[in-house]
């Protein structure tokens, strides 16, 4: 019987690796890009319910004992660059620079204690907020930072998918715009630096694949490459910022990453896992930061809960335009491009 049980977790370790290894777009096999923690834990359990209850003078033992390691350093894969032992992929910042400060918050739209945002906000003093899910009643409570953050872009909606910009920086050719569905929007500003330096600001906040928003995928990830073909071999400094309904070390981000050609200053500093604030077992990262060669970072860390059921991520860039040849990033291949159009043609079927 134990040898049964053991061969079932076996099985269910190999298919919840294999299974996200296809391109297939549909939500049950992308959401398994999520925890890949989880199951590289999940494989060192069975692992070592092998080791102690298989009987190891049978070949078959070995055979099972490797394909769980196999799988188990598959998952590692992904998220060794998540982890403060890896080379960083975007320098610490020196002395010098104009710095640029963000906190970017999924406020959950059913929260109601924006006085606990507001606290922070005024605690940490970014010189841009970005929020994600506020509707009418965030923009209310939002609209008491006007004094100190006169400029704004404001998009309330009651979909979830409503998103505002607060920001003490002037801000110029600012945009609302509905790149793939009718009700997702996305933002995209300039702001302009007390130097004098402008910066090209994207906002971004697409759907997730899943049982009850879109079905696959290709929503999503069609949002997100078109957002990074835009910013490609931008001559002004770039910085995308959001919640994209991904985790880092997916093949889609990864995808973004390299059409666009920013940088992840997450990579060699720590997961900074945002969602979900309520199970500490279950925590990924979904709201990002992504930004050209331009700048190094000052500052990044995740601020204590507001009631949402996201954190709030605080992070500083610091831009220093010499420092463009000294990180190193993700290269997009042909392979790459070929399939962010494939990508782009699903959704336009």
């Amino acid at each position: 019987m134990a040898d049964y049980w053991i061969l079932a977790a076996t099985f269910a370790v190999v298919v919840l690796t294999v299974l996200p290894v296809w391109h297939f777009e549909a939500w049950w096999i992308r959401v398994l890009d999520f925890p890949r923690l989880q199951l590289f834990l999940l494989a060192l359990a069975v692992l070592a319910l092998q080791l102690i209850l298989l009987d190891l003078s049978e070949p078959g033992s070995w055979l099972a004992i490797a394909v769980v390691l196999a799988c188990a350093g598959y998952q590692v894969w992904w998220i060794t660059p998540y982890n403060r032992l890896f080379p960083v992929e975007v320098d610490s910042a020196r002395a010098g620079g104009d710095r640029l400060s963000f906190i970017t918050a999924n406020v959950l739209a059913s929260n109601r204690n924006a006085a606990a945002l507001l606290r922070l906000v005024r605690q940490h003093r970014p010189d841009i907020l970005v929020t994600l899910e506020s509707n009418h009643w965030w923009q209310e409570r939002l609209d008491e930072l006007e004094a100190d953050y006169p400029y704004a872009i404001k998009c309330p909606q009651e979909n979830r998918y409503g998103m505002h910009v607060y920001s003490q920086l002037p801000l110029s050719d600012c945009a609302t715009e509905f790149l793939v569905e009718k009700d997702v929007p996305s933002m995209q500003a300039v702001a302009t630096l007390p130097s004098g330096h402008r910066v090209w600001l994207h906002f971004v906040h697409p759907a997730p694949p899943s049982p009850v928003e879109n079905e696959e995928s290709s929503e999503r990830d069609a949002e997100l490459i078109l957002v990074a073909r835009r910013v490609a071999g931008s001559e002004m400094p770039v910085v995308v910022t959001g919640d994209l309904n991904d985790v880092a070390w997916s093949e889609t981000t990864r995808l973004f990453r390299k059409i666009s050609d920013l940088l992840d200053p997450r990579v060699g500093r720590g997961m900074f896992n945002t969602f979900h604030t309520s199970y500490w077992f279950l925590r990924w990262p979904l709201d990002h930061v992504f930004h050209s060669h331009h700048f190094t970072l000052g500052e990044m860390t995740r601020l204590p809960p507001f009631g949402s059921d996201h954190f709030a991520l605080l992070f500083t860039l610091v831009l220093q335009p010499n420092s463009r040849d000294e990180d190193d990033g993700l290269e997009a291949e042909e392979e790459d491009r070929q399939w962010a159009n494939e990508k782009l043609k699903r959704r336009d079927s």
